[in-house]
């Protein structure tokens, strides 16, 4: 018995049909929703319902979970198209635009931001795949204590990539005041010869708070750029301590740049940032600094031979340079190419970089469930209230703690 008079008869019940379509181009007829195409293998669902005007016939796709996006709006729609094309093209602006929109908080904004990302993503493999399954850019992370001269070494070092046919980006992220927000996002006036080359493009971007070094959407920012066809990314992380080094789980390689005469040996020693480092340069080493600095540099030789080595194939190594002079960059690049084809060639690369993406979604989840729990209307009322009791000292933090959770955790 066909559904049609199925439904005759059963008029209060609801059946539906699945069907399975090839890549085919139907016509527009007076019985058949007219569909222009489909891609191969998609799964659809025909509906036949009942209503006053007698039956009629629904056609929906049956989206898988990973690809369920909320439908943009054709405004929404022409500006992602425009961005895309022309991130990919290598427009300035458009990756300028594009790592705004998705550094945005705001909540449509992020989802328009989504949907951009995966088109990206999409050409991003079809690139690679096109590259014999090669990373498209070498990520390097450069991180170090405040007036170590990183973004003098950027200038120096950018301008000699550019030189050598390299499409440079630079991520630089800023400290925001914790008291006013701000931030003064300077590192871009340092580098004016490098911001004025059209083979680079820098980024000064503000924490916002954000622990680690790096902002929320610095790995978004990453894949941006490598979009737009820039092969060499810079993320110059702002004046990090012993603890702060989220950039090493997005980037390639891990530069730790440091001061002559910045501590004895046992700094070197301490665990932390110097365990996560591939490659430590000694900067500034010209003029009266150069004794220093070789000082520094066989303390810190000396010193990571205690740590565990984390590569079979590389051994970190420690450099002197000046970022001022010139002197020593052109080594320290052939050191890092060494990694990169050393790392590639090993598979080490391959498999760290998707390490990576696991470990940033968890990171991201974590910070949305903070925000998710601000947000909740179990304990967003709760929040003033229980703020103002620990304030006074009339209930531990933790007690305090245990009882928004404990709201939250009810109402879910």
């Amino acid at each position: 018995m066909k559904i049609p008079s199925l439904l005759l008869r059963f008029p209060h019940c609801c059946f539906s049909r699945r069907t399975y379509f090839p890549n085919f181009h139907f016509t527009s007829r007076v019985d058949f929703l007219c569909i222009e195409s489909l891609t191969p293998a998609q799964h659809y669902q025909t509906k036949w319902i009942s209503s006053s005007n007698g039956l009629r016939r629904e056609l929906r796709q049956q989206v898988a979970p990973d690809q369920q996006v909320e439908e943009l709006s054709d405004r929404e729609q022409r500006l992602v198209d425009r961005l895309y094309s022309g991130l990919i093209q290598g427009h300035r602006a458009c990756l300028a635009e594009s790592i705004t929109l998705v550094e945005s908080t705001q909540s449509r904004k992020k989802k328009i931001a989504q949907v951009l990302l995966q088109k990206v993503l999409s050409y991003h493999r079809e690139q690679e795949k096109l590259n014999q399954g090669k990373p498209l850019a070498f990520r390097v992370g450069l991180s170090g204590p405040p007036g170590a001269g990183k973004s003098t070494f950027i200038e120096c070092f950018g301008k000699m990539l550019t030189e050598r046919k390299y499409k440079v980006s630079v991520l630089a992220v800023d400290p925001s005041s914790s008291t006013s927000g701000g931030s003064l996002l300077g590192d871009k006036t340092r580098m004016t010869e490098l911001s004025r080359d059209m083979n680079a493009y820098i980024r000064p971007s503000p924490t916002r708070g954000t622990l680690g070094g790096v902002t929320r959407t610095t790995n978004e920012a990453i894949l941006l750029c490598e979009g737009g066809g820039y092969n060499v990314v810079l993320v110059e992380t702002v004046g990090v301590g012993q603890s702060e080094f989220a950039v090493a789980d997005m980037v390639d390689m891990f530069i730790l740049l440091l001061p002559p005469a910045g501590g004895d040996e046992l700094q070197g020693i301490k665990r932390g940032i110097i365990e996560m480092a591939d490659l430590v340069a000694i900067n500034k080493a010209d003029g009266d600094l150069v004794v220093p600095a070789r000082r520094i540099q066989a303390e810190y030789v000396s010193a990571m031979k205690l740590l565990r080595k984390r590569s079979k194939v590389w051994r970190p190594k420690v450099m002197r340079i000046s970022a001022k002079t010139g002197k020593g960059i052109s080594d320290m690049w052939d050191k890092m190419t060494e990694f990169h084809d050393l790392t590639l060639t090993s598979g080490e690369l391959i498999a760290k970089r998707r390490k990576q993406q696991k470990v940033w979604m968890w990171n991201l989840i974590q910070e949305n469930m903070l925000e998710h729990f601000r947000s909740h209307l179990a304990v967003k009322d709760k929040i003033p209230l229980l703020e103002e009791k620990v304030l006074h000292g009339v209930l531990s933090p933790g007690l305090a703690a245990d009882l928004l959770l404990k709201a939250f955790k009810d109402s879910v």
